[in-house]
């Protein structure tokens, strides 16, 4: 069956809008009806090379949908049934998995080596992060597939499989806030937005939110933020200087950047934690000097995909959502269809909005 995707024939390529032959689900696997994808800034290190993807690809990892059919010994799915997808999943064998660790799965990736579709002339194509969302329908393992919890609008919900988990999971699970305590969060896109709601929840006294646009301070505190610092050279000084000259408890760096991650390090007060969500490229090296990682007491972690079980998790965010504490309409700055994804694109190099989701 022929349906309408975004496709990258090759890294660095303009992605073509293109039909593309998609087979029946075979055994273990689901076929998904796309209501919604975010168009996430993963998809543009994907596109550029910054993280590797074999090609050509069907990118997108961040979406929800209806299951059209399933396979051969899928069970407790169902045509019908609303889902959102889960482009990570834990094989529950590894190391990682065994120690609970399930956001470390050394196998969870696997599955984007996979050929799982054709384009018109035959042309194998690759499901991008396992789950190839920039399409109008896809066809993924059952393991890629969580039931979505009621009460969530669908189209809304596409932005739990990625943006949403990252943000909750930074805060909640990698840098464990506390009721009470300061945070600066770094960077106001997808993530950066759920971050700050995230902090909200966690009970953050004094959230302050950092990005290099003035235009997204409004963006920033209807998600949370107490305050807006433009980022420069002297941003951990004003953070200092809101925080009565200590630096924050927590700061969430979002971007992946050098000078970002250094300026959330610098961010932070004695003692504090800096934890990195932002995927950065292997030439953004970030230095520090031995006296003062003694003398300044912090700890600097990464976070991976927010540290998240997705099936834990999912159930959470959307007691969150229901109780009207997590508004994911807030995160999405722009409403397009397949054909603006390019353009979403553009839009994230320049440095603008937050999260554009791809409605179907």
């Amino acid at each position: 069956m022929a349906v309408r995707a975004a496709v990258l024939p090759a890294i660095g390529a303009p992605l073509e809008i293109t039909g593309i032959e998609l087979p029946d689900p075979g055994p273990g696997q689901v076929r998904v009806r796309l209501a919604a994808a975010g168009v996430c800034h993963s998809d543009l290190s994907l596109s550029d090379g910054t993280m590797r993807v074999p090609v050509p690809a069907v990118l997108g990892h961040e979406g929800a949908g209806t299951v059209v059919a399933v396979g051969e010994g899928v069970t407790g799915l169902a045509p019908g049934a609303p889902v959102v997808l889960n482009w990570a999943p834990s094989c529950g064998s590894c190391h990682a998995c065994t120690l609970g660790e399930v956001w470390l799965c050394a196998n969870a990736l696997n599955g984007a080596a996979d050929v799982y579709a054709r384009t018109a002339d035959g042309t194998e194509l690759h499901p991008g992060l396992n789950v190839a969302a920039f399409a109008e329908e896809t066809v993924v393992p059952a393991s890629c597939v969580l039931p979505l919890p009621d009460g969530v609008p669908l189209t809304d919900a596409a932005l739990l499989g990625c943006a949403v988990l990252t943000g909750f999971g930074a805060v909640h699970h990698s840098a464990r806030v506390q009721p009470g305590e300061t945070v600066a969060v770094f960077g106001v896109g997808g993530v950066g937005l759920a971050t700050l709601q995230a902090a909200r929840i966690a009970g953050a006294a004094r959230i302050v939110a950092v990005d290099v646009s003035p235009g997204k301070e409004d963006l920033a505190r209807g998600a949370g933020a107490t305050d807006y610092v433009l980022a420069s050279e002297n941003t951990a000084r004003e953070i200092r200087a809101l925080t009565g000259k200590q630096g924050v408890d927590v700061a969430v760096e979002c971007v992946g950047r050098a000078v970002s991650i250094r300026a959330a390090w610098e961010s932070t007060r004695r003692g504090g934690r800096t934890t990195v969500v932002g995927i950065g490229g292997k030439d953004e090296q970030v230095t520090f000097n031995a006296l003062e990682i003694f003398h300044w007491g912090r700890t600097l972690s990464g976070c991976v995909y927010g540290n998240c079980d997705p099936a834990r998790d999912l159930p959470v965010l959307a007691e969150h959502v229901r109780a009207g504490r997590l508004d994911l309409g807030a995160l999405v700055t722009e409403r397009i269809g397949l054909d603006g994804i390019p353009a979403a694109f553009d839009n994230m190099l320049a440095g603008k909005g937050g999260r554009a989701l791809v409605v179907f």
